[in-house]
């Protein structure tokens, strides 16, 4: 083979035109968020494809997050045209991360890097009410996870809230999503790094303090600050997990 020949293309797949169609129709508004789709016999008629094709179809978008499928009868009932990106975005990165093609630094690099320029942004951008609005929804996480008697899960529950809330300030709906992605992507790897946490009460003391910083600065319109907290503290936190631990661990970032 020359390099100019090109590789095969891969077989065409009989729920691909059913996909295909699906997205024009999004992209030129014949369909739009919150539309039902026919029933499986009137698709398989409308693609001359087979009724399990179709089935195949709407269970790959329902993954991709394009589809919400229900069952039973009513308007709320079938499949539904939604937009959940970051649904299918996690699924995909999870899965890859647990196949060790996704390195876990790689994820934490990226976070940083998106992170930091989202909480700069954030705290760079102009004060209306969404924003004033998305600050005291950030403050609200701050103060549960401020709460004495919270258990580990919901302690990171709220912690991956309180950072894609921060980053919604950005005002970059593709670095949200991407955020939201990432969060979820990592979910079971962070879960599991502090359900072995043998300093608990002490990491959540440090964590405490440095969302608090971050949120301040994010507050204050300090956004080099900000940048530089969040930055601290997720490679402090990572750091802190036994398999990325140096021999020698970082002391926690100090707050100026």
């Amino acid at each position: 083979m020359t390099h100019t020949d090109s590789a095969p293309l891969p077989p065409r797949r009989s729920y691909d035109l059913l996909l295909e169609n699906i997205e024009a129709g999004l992209r030129n508004g014949e369909i739009k968020l919150g539309d039902q789709l026919p029933g499986e016999r009137t698709l398989a008629e409308t693609y001359g494809i087979s009724r399990a094709s179709v089935r195949e179809g709407i269970r790959i978008l329902d993954a991709l997050g394009v589809l919400r499928s229900s069952s039973g009868s009513g308007p709320k009932s079938g499949a539904i045209i939604v937009s959940e990106p970051s649904a299918g975005l996690s699924s995909a990165l999870r899965l890859h991360m647990a196949s060790n093609r996704l390195p876990v630094a790689d994820i934490v690099q990226t976070r940083v890097l998106l992170e930091t320029w989202a909480a700069e942004a954030a705290a760079n951008a102009p004060r209306t009410e969404e924003t004033a609005a998305a600050l005291e929804r950030a403050r609200g996480l701050l103060e549960a996870m401020d709460r004495p008697d919270l258990e580990r899960d919901a302690f990171h529950t709220l912690d991956a809230q309180f950072h894609v809330e921060l980053s919604s300030l950005a005002g970059n709906a593709v670095i949200e999503t991407m955020m939201a992605s990432l969060s979820g992507a990592i979910r079971g790897y962070v879960k599991e790094a502090m359900d072995n946490f043998e300093d608990w009460p002490g990491i959540l003391a440090v964590l405490r303090e440095q969302h608090h910083g971050i949120y301040d600065a994010v507050a204050a319109a300090d956004g080099s600050l900000a940048a530089r907290l969040l930055r601290g503290h997720i490679e402090w936190f990572y750091a802190q997990i036994p398999a990325h631990r140096p021999a020698q661990s970082p002391a926690a970032p100090s707050q100026p």
